[in-house]
């Protein structure tokens, strides 16, 4: 197992006071270590750090797509706060294409810094207007909206939705942008903490997401 620390809001390490430079005292996201291959056994970890929080990935996966890269974002005494799960594929129309899925609680800020938006919770464009998206979350379906990047070059560079499920702010972030166009059908999502024999089925590589 090979897992490290980082700030969950952040890509800075935190020190052994749990302590990020930039932003203070914050819960650790916990994710494979840089340069190492995604493997099932450090996802296995994650999911063991994941509580009672999902860990959403799309499923069935299409054929040639892996689990690319994984998280949780925990307290010192092991609550979780957030996950997170990056898988990738190929597109005819988009070449390669990623997409990154959180599920956090309020006022974490993993979403933010998986998305580039920055921020710690998304605003009250949440539920106004019709959603951009559904995606069918365990037979449910989720409305999600569009979130406005802070940085003008990430509009090109990824689109990025929120919902909310079960309590839990959602974010699903799609590289490049113009792979949201994937979306138009329901996106069938499962948490893989809940598979049985389906984990053997799962495929793992690809080069990690940026967040």
């Amino acid at each position: 197992m090979s897992l490290t620390a980082s700030c969950c809001r952040c890509a800075r390490p935190v020190g052994s006071d749990g302590t990020c430079p930039t932003h203070g005292p914050v819960p650790a996201l916990w994710r494979r270590a840089a340069g190492s291959e995604a493997s099932y056994d450090d996802f296995a970890a994650v999911l063991r750090r994941s509580d009672d929080l999902p860990v959403l990935v799309p499923w069935p996966m299409s054929a040639g797509w892996t689990v690319a890269d994984f998280g949780v974002v925990a307290t010192e005494d092991e609550h979780a706060l957030a996950t997170v799960a990056a898988v990738s594929g190929t597109s005819s129309l988009d070449g390669e294409v990623g997409l990154s899925l959180v599920v956090e609680e309020p006022r974490v800020g993993l979403g933010g810094r998986c998305s580039g938006t920055g921020e710690l919770d998304p605003g009250e464009w949440v539920g106004a207007g019709p959603p951009a998206v559904r995606v069918q979350v365990e037979r449910r379906s989720v409305a999600l909206w569009p979130a406005a990047s802070s940085d003008a070059d990430d509009v090109l560079a990824r689109s990025v939705f929120v919902g909310e499920y079960a309590g839990r702010w959602l974010w699903l972030v799609v590289t490049p942008a113009s792979a949201a166009l994937l979306l138009r059908d329901d996106w069938l999502l499962a948490d893989a903490s809940g598979f049985g024999p389906e984990a053997v089925e799962m495929s793992f590589g690809g080069a990690p997401a940026d967040w």
